[in-house]
């Protein structure tokens, strides 16, 4: 077995308190190859089965951009009228996307359908397909903010639009759209904590005891 010291684990710990949800990039591009290492990494994340269902969809073309940051505003603008006073005005403020500046767009999808595992250890919780694909994007995330890299995770989509857009099976299952370059500025607290829309609570508050 590998043996990491303790030089490493505060490093790591360093990682996940400074792995944020990046909403505001610069335009950089980002090195050839780098989306591509990062998926990389992403795969060798552990799925259900060793079924390996992540499907990622690298969206360079113009025209299918600009659509999927209109499907965003028409989510965004629906999701604003369901707040109302002080929540809706704050709400009104944040911004929810780096869609129109990073460099890099990528979404992801879950694909139950695939031979690959033979339905090993699904058959009570077919929902594992979608959890091992999460932890591949958890895994990017991480590899991504060790390389100076932000990450953001757009969900005000509409799934069924995205599919057309992007023109992927129907069988697949949108898990998320990838917001990828690099970061205007880095912080060890959330953006929706500094904007006062939440706060972060400790495991205790998530955690009890049978």
């Amino acid at each position: 077995m590998v043996a990491f010291d303790e030089a490493f684990r505060r490093q790591l710990h360093e990682l996940f308190v400074w792995r944020r949800d990046v909403r505001r990039f610069r335009t950089d591009p980002l090195p050839p190859g780098t989306i591509e290492q990062l998926i990389e990494i992403a795969c060798l994340s552990p799925s259900v089965g060793l079924s390996q269902p992540w499907r990622f969809v690298i969206v360079e073309d113009a025209v299918r951009r600009r659509a999927v940051i209109d499907d965003f505003k028409s989510c965004n603008a629906d999701a604003l009228r369901s707040y109302s006073g002080e929540r809706a005005a704050k709400y009104a403020t944040l911004k929810l996307s780096g869609l129109a500046e990073a460099p890099g767009h990528v979404a992801v999808f879950a694909d139950a359908s695939g031979a690959i595992g033979s339905g090993l250890g699904r058959a009570t919780m077919p929902e594992t397909v979608d959890y091992s694909v999460v932890a591949a994007i958890c895994s990017m995330w991480l590899a991504a903010r060790a390389e100076g890299i932000g990450l953001g995770w757009v969900s005000i989509l509409n799934p069924a639009r995205i599919h057309d857009i992007l023109d992927v099976s129907q069988s697949w299952k949108f898990i998320g759209y990838l917001c990828i370059g690099y970061p205007e500025a880095e912080c060890d607290r959330p953006e929706l904590e500094q904007a006062k829309w939440e706060s972060r609570r400790g495991s205790g508050d998530f955690t009890i005891r049978r």
